[in-house]
């Protein structure tokens, strides 16, 4: 045979098998991809030299991603944070299952860029920039690691929900008219969510699911275990992703890491104990937003949670700080239901916690204020006189105006209930603090509490330095007094002084 023949032999021969490898390089791809072992991501906007480079390299990606980093970091003190924005999609993308960077760059976005930035709704973008980038992708590439379900509770949890960033009623008010329309006025739909019945209902579903990655489904067995939470705010949202953390843990038959599951465990006791304090969500009238209440529903189900926590940690140190937590949690309850005019239940929760914590003191400044030493008045009274301030007469004064002039605000919001619970407490803050001064000389004494009530209206009602308008015409009109006119309200004489007889609404206690 001759050379030239051999030649064109061997090119043949290295041609079919280039084309042999290739068809066998996309079997093993595809395999690659449905085994979730591909740990590599097209770039997408990336200049064309990162982009060849990238695939040229190919297991150079680590060293790649370092120098992105360390630029990005660079950029970021520069305070040119889009760029730096990114650059770490690039670096994610270089590195999409390695955990640990999906939640430092989330985490960098929601808590150090976006407090640079004064405007709050700039803020919110880039919070609402980390949530997503854990959500709709780190997820996708990780979906059963638990510290990115936990990193993502804890956005809600901490970001959202507490008040470590000044714009945090901001975040909520957001977060709430996004969810209202999934979630109904009452924030806890789900009965149309997993069964709809109209071509609103399945648009809605479907928007759950794809856009905010949340099934009904598991949404409606988290609120069934944990609720009833409102899902137009954070902290419901928190529990949901904490939650399905659990769930995946479960499913991985314990191949995950010992410290996993107390970290979710804590993001959902903690954002229940959150949801209890102002997990409530109500319309305001007059902004056209939403204010926070709390949610006094949720107490039997927090003090479970807690409950269970600690029965589920190893930690003994751990353990008592979550008694300690639990403690705190009951005192508050007590004081809420009390301050809620819901009587029965406070003191239901009051002998528990008694039974439960005998030789804790309640009050911060009586080191004997045990359950067994004072009645629930008592304790009630002296919780207010403790957030508030001491008992001197003028402090005391202020506190009893300041409660009326809350019972006034939620009377112009609709609350009337809320209303009733201010006025209430008001009148038995001052009824403690003059039977203790009974005796001890008018110098100390308080003024009247029809003449305390009539100064707030005063303040509240004027027309220059009061409420807005349609306040105080709702006020007006549900306390039955004239309706604004010129003349300034005064304490005696004026045709808008309320009478006695009609100063306050029907459903309001005895004064």
């Amino acid at each position: 045979m001759s050379t030239r023949v051999k030649r064109i032999a061997l090119l043949v021969l290295a041609v079919a098998l280039l084309a042999g490898s290739g068809q066998v390089q996309k079997n093993l791809n595809r395999e690659r991809a449905q085994l979730g072992l591909t740990h590599m991501s097209v770039l997408e906007n990336a200049p064309p030299l990162l982009a060849f480079t990238t695939v040229a390299l190919g297991g150079f990606r680590g060293l790649i991603s370092n120098y992105l980093w360390i630029r990005s970091n660079d950029l970021q003190l520069d305070d040119k944070f889009f760029e730096a924005a990114q650059l770490a999609n690039w670096i994610t993308d270089l590195e999409p299952h390695f955990a640990q960077v999906w939640a430092f760059e989330a985490w960098n976005m929601a808590f150090n860029i976006s407090v640079k930035f004064k405007d709050f709704s700039d803020r919110w973008r880039w919070v609402d920039q980390g949530i997503q980038l854990l959500r709709d992708r780190a997820l996708r590439y990780n979906p059963d690691s638990p510290l990115l379900y936990q990193q993502l509770a804890w956005l809600y949890q901490f970001k959202m929900g507490q008040n470590l960033d000044d714009a945090n009623l901001y975040y909520k008010q957001e977060w709430a008219k996004e969810m209202a329309p999934f979630f109904g006025p009452n924030g806890t739909n789900f009965e149309t969510l997993v069964h709809p019945q109209t071509a609103e209902e399945t648009n809605n579903a479907i928007t759950l699911r794809e856009k905010f990655k949340i099934d009904p489904v598991f949404g409606q067995k988290v609120n069934t275990e944990y609720g009833p939470l409102d899902w137009r705010l954070p902290e419901a949202h928190a529990i949901y992703w904490a939650a399905l953390g659990l769930e995946k843990a479960a499913e991985s038959h314990g191949n995950v890491s010992s410290n996993d599951l107390p970290q979710l465990r804590r993001a959902i006791y903690q954002s229940m104990q959150q949801a209890f304090r102002h997990g409530r969500c109500i319309a305001d009238p007059f902004s056209g937003g939403y204010a926070f209440g709390p949610n006094l529903d949720l107490i039997p189900k927090v003090n479970d949670s807690y409950q269970r926590e600690y029965a589920e940690e190893p930690n003994a140190g751990q353990r008592d700080s979550i008694q300690r937590a639990r403690r705190n949690f009951l005192a508050d309850a007590v004081y809420f239901l009390y301050d809620h005019n819901r009587l029965a239940d406070a003191a239901s929760w009051y002998r528990y916690l008694g039974k439960e914590f005998p030789d804790k003191s309640l009050l911060d400044n009586d080191p004997k204020s045990f359950p067994r030493n004072l009645s629930l008045d008592e304790y009630a009274v002296g919780r207010v006189q403790q957030d508030l301030g001491d008992t001197s007469q003028e402090r005391t004064t202020a506190d009893v105006q300041g409660l009326l002039a809350q019972s006034y605000i939620a009377l112009a919001s609709g609350q009337d209930d809320r209303y009733a619970d201010f006025q209430r407490l008001a009148a038995k803050v001052y009824e403690v603090y003059q039977s203790k001064t009974k005796g001890t000389g008018v110098r100390i004494e308080l003024v009247s509490l029809p003449e305390l009530n009539k100064s707030v209206l005063k303040v509240l009602l004027d027309p220059q330095q009061g409420l807005p308008y349609a306040m105080r015409a709702v006020i007006r009109t549900q306390l039955r007094m004239p309706a604004e006119s010129n003349a300034p309200l005064t304490t005696s004489g004026s045709t808008n002084e309320p009478t006695p007889a009609a100063s306050v609404p029907t459903n309001a206690p005895p004064q």
